[in-house]
């Protein structure tokens, strides 16, 4: 089909060629290992490819660059301890392919942007600094020092340091993250918006709010001690793949897993373990004991269902309850008085499945609770998040072996760059450990998170953006009013391994600082360096780089940083940055100092496998202000659709991590060949006369469209659709937001289904 426009924000609008398989039946086996290999070893060469996925998560070796599923602490597997999309996630920082200023001479900016995701990901890395000047059609070569020297020119002259935005990737290093926000500090700005504020925000806020401490309490051993998991609003098998591996591990140890979630994913269904001989012949292991196909956004009502049978058969724990929590008895009350058959109703689940989800908790007290953007992602998210804690909190099921909370954080290091001080709401007693170790005073008022970042910019309130990896404006909500924020800006600057549509939408300047990835030997200072990075079990462990740059013009994220602040005159005396370039262990000795958990840091993250940071929820301790466990009281979300309405989410394909688009399937749905697909249920096609290959235009709130969608048929509830992101991204309004986190709603956008063409 012909291409009704080509925007430069969000690529062409096009259908290439859609093809609808079988959905799979099972994740992994051989079919991933292929693609493994295919990909690492297309991009990377035999003999390079196979050295980067030797050292992959191994003690020895470097941290993947994809999710944040946590290494074992014992022995890890001599054959492959990564997945699929790790191998790919690897493939994409160790191709040879480099981009070089003839490249930059021969295609413009507009050319550029006129390829998909897909085609500028492919192109390779980036293999020296490049300089888009004001009104110029190219980016073109410049040097490390005129470019640090632009850019801290450019933060020096504005009116207000406010005015400059530090985003940050979970890719950041421990070491490249404290230096950041150590510099946007002595800058004076709390600006540090990062990809934290569009994921597992909620669940921050959440469980700080019900438990006193941010992050997930289990421990990757805890799995199998659990005698219940429940994974909510989270796809392992695309999303956490290795996560696979600990399920299949926990059933043979005898735990029951209950998945909620509205589409059934296959990796929450079955799993062929390719390091297992039954694995690659295709015999799978059964994952779900329990399927509940929750409408969209139906997890609280389901929730409280069951807490409400839980608390009228007094299957919980009244001891934990009445001596470790506040809120009981009006949380009780509040139980008591909803309806069952309103809650049904509203979550989509029959009574006869919530009793029976209540029947398999109701005599267990080891119990995990896994979730991922399913939940976080919707204005109820914190309040969601807080009733899959009451559930534990009822069965007592926090501070004791195989039970408690477990955010799946969805990128290699976001949890540790918020211990690090990525935050733009940091407490006081980070700014008072900072200005006891380095005599400055930071300042003290909140930042601008992603959104209002986006607004700040938007409105002219700042005109320096500065983005430590990641690919901003595709993983931001409301494309095309991001994409104005962007170009209203003075000065874009991105910290980067390869092309992304978020360096073709820029500033009247812009800057591209190529890096080096996770998988890169770094000789900074003359000596073989590493760095560290947190998993999403509070892990900090080693990751060293063993490949060669593919360009000797490459630095690592310390040394970017360093040098900026030396080339900026009002940062440059307020720390000692020079020695931080000649060694990093020399960052970690102030880690140590200011941050609490690090003590004789460089010593224990040189141990094998790293070291524990400390959780007292793990202990049973809650660092609330009572120091009690708090319950919370929530309505259910009423539904205001209208009758041509659908309940639209933003969902990944296989072939994709984040914004990095692999390819153009998605084999475990079925669905080859093309990304531009919306997933509905055959009962909401036939309502809207609608069939499956049709192309439709999906509209949204104000004026928003996504264009040329191709109708895929689909288990998924009646009422609600799905859609790959970041293609319908432009329908995310920027005011449509969380509750306490302010994270954007991409996983409940109203939308109407209409043929393409028709207004």
């Amino acid at each position: 089909m012909e291409k009704k426009a080509t925007s430069p924000d969000i690529g062409p609008e096009q259908v290439n060629g859609f093809h609808h398989g079988h959905v799979k039946k099972a994740a992994a086996g051989l079919p991933a290992v292929i693609h493994s290999f295919q990909h690492v070893f297309g991009e990377a060469g035999l003999a390079r490819g196979w050295k980067a996925l030797k050292h992959l998560n191994q003690k020895d070796g470097f941290d993947c660059p994809s999710c944040a599923w946590p290494d074992p602490d014992d022995e890890r597997s001599g054959i492959a301890e990564y997945c699929e999309n790790g191998a790919k996630a690897v493939a994409e920082e160790a191709t040879l392919k480099k981009l070089e200023p003839d490249f930059f001479a021969t295609h413009s900016v507009a050319e550029l942007a006129a390829l998909t995701d897909f085609e500028i990901g492919r192109k390779g890395r980036i293999a020296q600094p490049m300089y888009m000047p004001s009104g110029a059609p190219h980016y073109q070569p410049i040097s490390w020092d005129d470019a640090f020297g632009l850019l801290g020119r450019t933060l020096d002259s504005l009116a207000s340091p406010n005015e400059a935005i530090f985003y940050t990737s979970g890719r950041t290093s421990n070491e490249a993250a404290f230096l950041y926000q150590l510099f946007a500090r002595a800058l004076g700005t709390n600006n540090l918006p990062d990809c934290s504020n569009m994921c597992h925000e909620s669940s921050g806020v959440a469980l700080r709010q019900a438990l006193g401490v941010g992050k997930g309490s289990v421990t990757l051993d805890d799995f199998y001690k659990a005698e219940v998991i429940i994974i909510l609003g989270q796809n392992p098998g695309t999303n956490a793949p290795r996560m696979l591996t600990a399920l299949q591990k926990a059933k043979a140890a005898g735990a029951l897993i209950i998945s909620i979630n509205p589409l059934p994913e296959t990796g929450l269904m079955g799993f062929n373990n390719p390091q297992q001989v039954a694995g690659l012949l295709g015999m799978d292991t059964a994952l779900t004991d329990l399927f509940l196909q929750v409408r969209i956004n139906g997890d609280m009502a389901l929730l409280q269902g069951v807490n409400k049978l839980l608390l009228e058969g007094s299957f919980f724990d009244r001891d934990f309850v009445s001596s470790r929590c506040s809120g009981f008895e009006a949380y009780a009350a509040h139980l008591r008085a909803l309806d069952l058959s309103s809650l049904s109703s509203s979550c989509g689940i029959a009574l006869d499945q919530i009793h029976e989800m209540a029947h398999l908790l109701a005599g267990k007290e080891r119990i995990i609770a896994c979730w991922a953007m399913g939940l976080t992602q919707h204005t109820n998210a914190v309040d969601t998040i807080r009733e899959v804690v009451n559930l534990l909190l009822l069965k007592g099921s926090i501070g004791k072996p195989g039970a408690g909370t477990c955010p799946v954080r969805g990128h290699s290091n976001v949890q540790g760059d918020r211990t690090m001080g990525i935050w733009e709401k940091p407490p006081g007693e980070f700014l008072d450990a900072l200005q006891k170790r380095f005599g400055f005073t930071p300042p003290r008022a909140h930042g601008y998170d992603v959104v209002d970042a986006i607004k700040a910019m938007h409105a002219g309130k700042a005109s320096v953006f500065m983005g430590m990896g990641g690919n901003f404006l595709s993983a931001t909500p409301d494309t095309h009013f991001t994409a104005e924020a962007l170009r209203r800006c003075r000065l874009t600057v991105h910290v980067s391994t390869k092309l992304n549509r978020s360096h073709l939408v820029h500033g009247t300047e812009a800057l591209i600082l190529p890096c080096f990835g996770r998988s890169d030997r770094d000789l900074t200072g003359g000596v073989e360096q590493f760095v560290s990075c947190e998993n999403s079990m509070g892990v900090v462990q080693a990751s060293h780089g063993v490949l060669a740059p593919v360009s000797g013009l490459l630095l690592s994220e310390p040394a970017i940083v360093c040098r900026l602040a030396l080339a900026t005159p009002s940062v440059r005396s307020k720390v000692d940055w020079i020695r931080y370039l000649s060694n990093y262990d020399t960052i970690r000795n102030d880690i140590e100092q200011v941050i609490p958990g690090f003590d004789r840091y460089n010593e224990r993250v040189r141990h094998p496998g790293g070291f524990y940071l400390p959780h007292p929820n793990r202990e049973g301790r809650f660092a609330t202000a009572t120091g009690l466990a708090a319950f919370n009281i929530a309505s259910v979300p009423a539904s205001s659709l209208g009758p041509d309405d659908l309940v639209m989410m933003t969902i990944r394909s296989h072939d994709q991590f984040n914004t990095t688009i692999y390819g153009l399937d998605d084999r475990y749905r079925g669905v080859y060949h093309e990304r531009r697909v919306i997933l509905m249920n055959r009962g909401d096609m036939q309502r809207l006369s609608l069939e499956e290959g049709t192309v439709v235009d999906i509209h949204g709130a104000a004026g928003r469209v996504a264009h040329n969608f191709v109708v895929v048929a689909y288990a998924i509830p009646l009422g609600c659709a799905a859609t790959y992101f970041p293609e319908t991204n432009v329908l995310v309004p920027i005011d449509s937001v969380a509750a306490f986190s302010n994270t954007p709603v991409s996983k409940h956008v109203v939308v109407q289904v209409k043929r393409a063409g028709v207004i």
